[in-house]
């Protein structure tokens, strides 16, 4: 399934689909009023739907086909009894076949003999015959067991390989049989070899059917035949192969006595894995006698398997070992089993019985539901857990395997779970759990995506750092006896050392260590055998994927204690593990510790991949360059080119900020004179809530000072004027006040010379009727920081809101009050508390700031940022995705928590859902004003209500795009509508951003995700040699500018200088060129005085000025000509501003009050006229069109030495 759809509407069932229908709920019951089902039911439904496959278009022709092979099969060639190594010259020497023995292939002298006859049963067992295949699953096979007659087999041949070699023989005989037959000639084509499961114990025949005309459709399904040969449920003693006995035994003297050797075999380690791989040869049958069972007991299982396959495959798993020997056989077997499984609690219905843990009666999703919880709750890595009955006579111990265990205690005896892994079991737990938390949490609204169609097993989003570990080659790898017992392969062998290794280095620092294994290739009958790895030469290595997610609180620490010296023991182990880094140390309280010291300064991500290098390579002899690559996971080499995250500076530079902040405001509260109490000084500013792209410059000389915005607060009076006009007035004569006595009051405790300017400016002063706010005081600390600075007046809200409710005044004035109030309430009510969440949650997750950031980069990278998607906006979109980060958990490093926001904006069907960021349970931040208008529906109002209602108000989307609402700010179009005041008065509001703009940010992301998808390293095309080339994140920042129309090129020369002030903003180009730079980074270049703060910086100037002249803020849809730029700081940006000519301004007749520069047609073609046009009236009316060239010599006009080159797209 694709990862980031926008919404599923598929709603062809053609294909592979059939028609049945099966909701999970009673509809007549539903229709009594007895129950309504939810959404997620009702998706749930909906994708059980698309998910079916149709089995007589799956495999064609399927019966006879089938029957043909069985035939082939049954006509296998027999011969007696033949030393193994005769047998095998022979039949390989008679025929193109090599036989698939697994390793160490049987020796020559061996006296192992092989003899061949007529398979006992052949049937056709698994997915197909339970129809629970689903039509997005990566292969469709037809799996059809044979069984081997038990005369072939001694009753020691589970020892040493034995029944391997002869299950090997037998299988290069069925090859012959089926390759050679008449009747399969026109219906199979190509017959391989393949792993069963990638296990390296269990060879099978893989035979691909020939393309048909059913199969060449647009989207081709192709079915195999996987021949499985198996034996007989009683072939050997189960005693014999329980988890803690030993099958793998060294050839022993011929004179050795019988006690020696039971005291050898006592000794040897046990054999799990090879014991399993044994056991389950037997159980194909009685698996599928269980499966049929629960079908028929439960109506609802065979939906709950499909909805079980779906969910494991969304998340990476599958039966075979690669992926996680976890997949829709044992999901299915569990489902089954935990019917027949006991609850500690008794049924209610009868004293007598225990009540099961899975009732029939449930429905598919309730089913899903409960075996999800029990998966998230069950960890059975560190104890067995035993399923359809009680523990087996010989104890728990004899289930024990090392690995993770759920006992089928039935007839059939095997854990199901022998082909996991410890770090698969963990991960298949951490994705219960947190399923198991979004199915609970009431207050996510879309639990389905997350659930079934968000991919969650691309490790690059899944990961906070991903490794790429090369394997060593056969020849320098030290294969103990330890490893030649395992079974698993040499790979699965160095996945485990490598696992093991980090996950205690790492300690809890790492929430998760997963492992992903390459999967194994097929090969032709005629070839030998592969290793165990697919790799067998230096030359073409193969690697394994290493994925870590952290716990952000820990993974900072750079000193670990380790046991104390008087401990010898444990002393002594940890400096073997640690080799010449550990070292003892006394501590203040007078403990002497075993200590690891490492790198400080450097972040966290950083020193985990220093602590992963370091022990892989002392370890396991790794060469840290070579054999080890960091894919993702250490900002400061993966984004360095975008935002250079340096945690330790970049924290100094915010901290100040703050710091500065709370100067200002003791400053602020010192002041004596001013007629006001003050009750508040409110930050507003993304710098002072730690999510700007680049710290701020505070105490820095080397950078002009940026403002940043406060607002002052006073105690309620009754002095301020009952007028609208005289309040602005009034609140200039208070900003003035303020900075006289600021710098009066900071000279005299500075001894005579102040340490502060302020400057008084003014804004809003093309408004006639002088409503809006209308001046600002810019208060400057000398080389510390610079703030800008708003007064709020309650009684100027209270004059608005009145204004806006009374129905007498005229519908204009209406507008413009109500749109005022709009601009106040952002600025003074939802602004700070906005800021106080933000700066909450920067605290609460360390990677909360950088990933913020990191976003910021991306959207001002494709021009969006500021222009058209307000700041605010991202700080949202990303906080949701950390508090809401299903189906991941909590992204720790920035990288991560980019991949996953583009994620979440490549999925969002903004046009429907709205994004409601519920920060209730998680801060303390206030609640919204009961007075406020915003808040009218309520704080509880459902946002999808308020969605639906926007858009049958609006339904074109002019007024409000996006609905982004938070705990804070419930009316959700605080960030996404822009309000502002014509100079004639008339109040508009505008979409930020547009349709438009909102459409290209989903493409944008999708287009991200998709570079991703392609980068990502398990897929089979970059395991190996890593074809499909490393993951550059830089490629998610280059922005397409060949979509734009024009492309203005600004002089990146004279902006920085003007943001310096080493050029005045009035200078002309002469000038400007014959300036000099001035020796003194903090003194004006002409005047030599002190820099004192910029109104604006100067690209964002042009922007306003352009957007202003055209009409076009914030892709309003009216103006000609729609402008785009990122952040205006000249650090973060290419100088480029982008533009589209708008299509919706096309040709026209002629009219007064034009909204830009028009032409004549040249052409004589003429619209069509209305039907109710008088035709003789418009015949010689004039047609005219856009003069583009002449509103491109008037923006050159206007942006004079600021634009370099003005570049007209040219598209083939």
């Amino acid at each position: 399934m694709d990862s980031n759809p926008a919404k599923r509407r598929k709603t062809d069932h053609s294909g592979v689909g059939d028609g049945r229908s099966a909701l999970p709920f009673d509809a007549a019951a539903a229709s009594a009023g007895l129950f309504r089902p939810s959404t997620f039911i009702l998706e749930t439904a909906e994708l059980l739907e698309q998910s079916r496959v149709d089995y007589s278009k799956l495999l064609p022709g399927a019966e006879d086909i089938l029957r043909n092979v069985k035939t082939a099969v049954e006509s296998v060639e027999t011969h007696g009894p033949v030393l193994i190594s005769k047998a095998s010259t022979t039949f390989e020497k008679k025929n193109a076949i090599k036989i698939p023995y697994p390793t160490p292939r049987p020796a020559d002298d061996s006296l192992l003999k092989l003899s061949m006859e007529a398979p006992a049963h052949v049937n056709v067992v698994g997915s197909y015959v339970l129809k629970t295949m689903i039509r997005s699953q990566r292969e469709f096979a037809v799996d059809m067991i044979v069984e081997m007659p038990k005369t072939l087999f001694q009753d020691k041949d589970y020892l040493n390989l034995r029944y391997f070699y002869k299950r090997a023989y037998y299988l290069a005989h069925i090859a012959k049989a089926i390759s050679t037959s008449d009747k399969l000639g026109d219906s199979l084509g190509d017959v391989t070899f393949a792993y069963l499961g990638d296990n390296p114990l269990l060879p099978i025949l893989v035979a691909t059917p020939k393309t048909t005309a059913a199969t060449t459709k647009k989207n081709p399904i192709e079915c195999k035949i996987r021949i499985i040969p198996c034996c007989a449920s009683d072939l050997f003693p189960r005693t014999k192969l329980l988890a803690n006995k030993n099958s793998l035994r060294p050839d022993a003297p011929a004179s050795a006595d019988a006690a020696k050797d039971a005291a050898e075999k006592k000794d040897l380690p046990p054999t799990p894995f090879y014991n399993a791989t044994l056991k389950a040869e037997s159980t194909y049958l009685a698996y599928l006698k269980l499966l049929h069972h629960a079908q028929k007991s439960c109506s609802a299982f065979a939906d709950a398997c499909l909805l079980g396959h779906v969910w494991l495959q969304q998340r990476g798993f599958g039966s075979s070992l690669a992926r996680g020997g976890f997949g829709s056989f044992e999901w299915a077997a569990l489902v089954a089993l935990l019917m027949q499984t006991g609850s500690k609690k008794r049924s209610s219905s009868s004293s007598g019985k225990t009540a099961s843990i899975l009732s029939p009666s449930l429905s598919a999703t309730q089913i899903f539901k409960a075996v999800v919880q029990f998966l998230a709750s069950t960890d059975f890595r560190s104890k067995p857990c035993v399923l359809a009955g009680s523990a087996p006579e010989t104890g728990v111990d004899s289930i024990k395997e090392g690995t993770p265990v759920l006992f089928d205690s039935g007839s059939r005896q095997l854990n199901i779970a022998y082909k996991m892994s410890a770090w698969s079991a963990g991960l298949l737990r951490q994705h219960a759990k947190r399923t198991h938390e979004l199915l609970k949490d009431d207050a996510v609204s879309d639990q389905f995506t997350p659930t079934f169609i968000a991919r969650a097993d691309i490790v690059l989003e899944a990961y906070d750092m991903v490794l790429r570990v090369r394997c060593p080659s056969p020849a320098a790898a030290k294969d103990g006896a330890n490893n030649n017992l395992s079974r698993h392969g040499a790979v699965w062998d160095f996945g485990d050392s490598v696992f093991q290794t980090i996950k205690r280095a790492l300690g809890d620092r790492a929430r998760l260590v997963h492992v992903q294994l390459p999967p194994s290739e097929s090969w032709a009958v005629g070839k030998p055998s592969p290793e165990s790895t697919p790799a067998k030469t230096a030359a073409t290595p193969a690697y394994i994927v290493v994925g870590i997610s952290f716990d952000a609180t820990n993974m900072s620490r750079h000193i670990d204690h380790g046991p104390p010296a008087e401990e010898k023991k444990d002393s002594r182990k940890f400096r073997e593990f640690w080799g010449d880094r550990a070292e003892l140390r006394r501590f203040k309280d007078g403990s002497i510790l075993e200590t690891l010291v490492w790198t400080a300064g450097q972040s966290a991500s950083a020193m985990c991949e220093e602590i992963t290098r370091y022990i892989l390579r002392h370890r396991l002899g790794l060469r840290a360059d070579d054999d080890i690559q960091v894919v993702s996971g250490t900002e400061e080499e993966s984004f360095a080119a975008m935002v250079p995250i340096t945690p330790v500076v970049d924290t100094a530079s915010f901290t100040l900020a703050r710091e500065a902040f709370t100067t200002l405001e003791a400053d602020i509260r010192a002041l004596e004179d001013i007629p006001l109490h003050v009750r508040q000084v409110s930050p507003v500013d993304p710098a002072l809530r730690s999510a700007t792209i680049r710290p701020p410059p505070v105490q820095s000389g080397k950078v002009a000072l940026h403002p940043m915005e406060v607002v002052l607060f006073f105690e309620a009076s009754g002095k301020w004027p009952d007028n609208l006009a005289a309040i602005q007035r009034a609140k200039l004569a208070f900003l003035l006040r303020i900075g006289e006595s600021l710098e009066a009051y900071k000279a005299e405790h500075a001894g005579g010379d102040s340490v502060v300017r302020t400057y008084v400016g003014l804004e809003n002063t093309e408004i006639g009727s002088g409503t809006a706010n209308l001046a600002y005081l810019d208060i400057v600390y000398r080389e510390t920081a610079a703030f800008r600075m708003r007064i709020h007046s309650d009684l100027e809200e209270a004059i608005l809101a009145r204004q806006t409710k009374d129905k007498t005044l005229e519908q204009h004035v209406r507008a413009t009050a109500a749109q005022l109030l709009a601009m106040q309430r952002r600025l003074c009510t939802v602004l700070p508390l906005h800021n106080q969440t933000i700066t909450t949650f920067c605290t609460r997750f360390p990677a909360f700031s950088p990933t913020i950031r990191l976003v910021k980069r991306w959207f001002s990278a494709h021009k969006l940022l500021t222009t058209h998607v307000t700041e605010e906006t991202v700080e949202l979109i990303v906080l949701h995705v950390f508090l809401r980060p299903y189906p991941w958990t909590t992204p720790a490093t920035a990288g991560t928590g980019l991949l996953r926001t583009l994620q979440f904006l490549a999925r969002w069907d903004w046009r429907t859902e709205p994004l409601m960021v519920d920060t209730s349970s998680m801060s303390n931040v206030l609640p919204v004003d009961g007075d406020d208008e915003t808040a009218a529906s309520g704080p509880t109002a459902d946002p999808r209500t308020r969605l639906e209602a926007w858009r049958k108000i609006d339904p074109n989307m002019n007024h409000t795009v996006l609905f982004v609402a938070a705990t804070h700010e419930t009316s959700g179009t605080a960030f996404t509508t822009a309000s502002s005041i014509s100079p004639d008065n008339t109040g508009i509001s505008r979409p930020q951003p547009s349709k438009v703009v909102a459409a290209r940010m989903t493409s944008l992301a999708r287009a991200a995700c998709r570079v991703v998808k392609d980068k990502d390293v398990t897929s089979s095309a970059n395991f190996v040699q890593n074809e499909g080339g490393d993951f550059e994140p830089d490629l998610l920042f280059q922005p397409s500018l060949g979509d734009f129309d024009v492309l203005l090129h600004l002089n990146g020369r004279i902006i920085k200088r003007l943001v310096k002030g080493e050029i005045a903003e009035d200078a002309d180009e002469e000038t400007t060129s014959k300036l000099r730079r001035s020796v003194y980074k903090n003194l004006d270049a002409r005047t030599g005085r002190e820099l004192h703060t910029l109104p604006a910086h100067p690209v964002q100037l042009l922007l306003d000025q352009l957007n202003e002249v055209y009409n076009s803020g914030s892709g309003s849809g009216v103006g000609p000509i729609v402008f785009f730029y990122g952040a205006p700081n000249e650090e973060d940006g290419d100088h480029i501003i982008a533009a589209l000519w708008n299509p919706q301004v096309h040709a026209r007749t002629f009219r007064v009050n034009l909204p830009c520069s028009f032409r004549p047609v040249a052409t004589s073609k003429k619209q069509k006229k209305s039907a109710d046009l008088d035709d003789d009236d418009d015949d010689d009316e004039p047609m005219i069109e856009v003069n583009r060239e002449a509103i491109l010599s008037e923006i050159a006009r206007i942006g004079g030495s600021l634009i370099a080159q003005i570049e007209v797209v040219s598209r083939a």
